[in-house]
């Protein structure tokens, strides 16, 4: 029969083995004081990753190879919106699923609708898919000093609106001196009788910098204990974006004034951004396909315009790219807006940005 001093254990074991326990029970609960944030859209997430690095990884509701414009929600995507402290989305004219999903939220849900709350350089929806130099605005002649030194000349204006209120919206100064998106006429006053907004409004780097600014404003407030990292995590991503839009800059140089058709008109804000020549788009509306007639207009398009790049997407069927380019001298390419091939994660925004870039300069090249 052991003795009762046996079965006792030494106090070094017995301090060991308590501090485990306190441990194993505290986990689930410092777990759960993790901010909880349901994000839409791929490349607005890869946005929010970076500034909730180390604090918290949002969920995001729409896979990357997903369409947000008819996207079914599975039952996990529901549980993260319902669960969620704070939802951030572009708003009813992209996500429109999201609506009604969204107005059914606890009162407690903090929901922020890029559109209209970020003060975001907006476009209206360009109608007809051909363009011309309106549609696409050319003001050719700009100089854009991002307070590098750098003072280089891509004969593309950049409005001076987009230099308004360069601060974070956390008590940080940091005036890069942007003056980008061409004649993008900060407000939203288009002279546009439809009142429609173009929603791929992420295509945009100032409109990167300021949802940036804002979502990392709004986590400060619903999560001051971790507010100086949202702050400093967001200062890190402004300095990559500003980097990575002079590198884009730099990558489009020799190819802005080629010509260029897209599978659906995604790409308004990139292409203004950086001085692009989009000639139009195959489809208005990407759940439709085009009918024989509208087919027909753009492969004169192609014709007339010597457009030398025809871009599918990789959500979408591309056999109707290969339609239109028949017995034109037009190459085809691959352009994605979301970034759905690409790898999730703070720097994720930046491998989509890129991406565009190398595909529009090697197409067009």
């Amino acid at each position: 029969m052991p003795s009762p001093r046996a079965t006792r254990l030494s106090p070094p074991l017995a301090l060991v083995l308590f501090a485990g326990l306190v441990l194993a029970l505290a986990s689930p609960a410092q777990a759960q004081e993790s901010l909880r944030i349901a994000v839409s859209v791929k490349p607005v997430h890869d946005l929010v990753m970076g500034v909730t690095r180390g604090v918290a990884e949002p969920a995001l509701l729409v896979p990357g190879g997903a369409s947000p414009h008819d996207h079914a929600m599975r039952p996990s995507d529901m549980r993260n919106l319902q669960q969620a402290q704070v939802v951030i989305w572009v708003g009813p004219e992209l996500e429109n699923f999201l609506v009604r999903p969204i107005a059914g939220l606890s009162g407690e849900a903090r929901r922020i609708t890029l559109l209209t709350d970020a003060d975001l350089v907006k476009h209206p929806i360009r109608e007809g898919g051909i363009w011309d130099e309106h549609d696409h605005g050319h003001g050719h002649g700009h100089g854009h000093g991002h307070g590098h030194g750098h003072g280089h000349d891509h004969g593309h204006e950049h409005s001076r609106d987009d230099r308004h209120d360069h601060d974070h919206s956390h008590g940080h100064q940091h005036d890069h001196g942007h003056s980008h998106d061409h004649g993008q006429g900060h407000g939203n006053d288009h002279g546009h009788d439809h009142g429609e907004v173009d929603a791929h409004v992420w295509l945009s780097p100032e409109n990167a910098r300021r949802i940036v600014r804002h979502v990392a404003g709004v986590l400060a407030e619903v999560d001051p204990d971790n507010a100086s990292t949202y702050r400093s995590n967001a200062d890190e991503v402004l300095d990559r974006l500003n980097r990575l839009e002079e590198d884009i800059d730099r990558r489009l140089a020799n190819v802005r004034d080629r010509p260029f058709i897209v599978f659906h008109d995604a790409y308004q804000y990139f292409e203004r951004h950086f001085g692009l020549t989009p000639a139009g788009s195959i489809t208005v509306d990407p759940s439709r396909a085009p009918g024989a007639r509208r087919v027909q207009e753009i492969r004169q398009r192609v014709v007339e315009s010597d457009a030398l790049c025809v871009f599918s997407e990789p959500q979408f069927r591309p056999a109707i790219v290969t339609t239109v380019t028949e017995g034109t001298r037009a190459r085809t390419g691959v352009l994605d807006p979301l970034g759905a091939d690409l790898p999730s994660g703070p720097e994720g925004y930046e491998l989509l940005m890129r991406n565009l870039a190398d595909s529009l300069a090697e197409c067009l090249s």
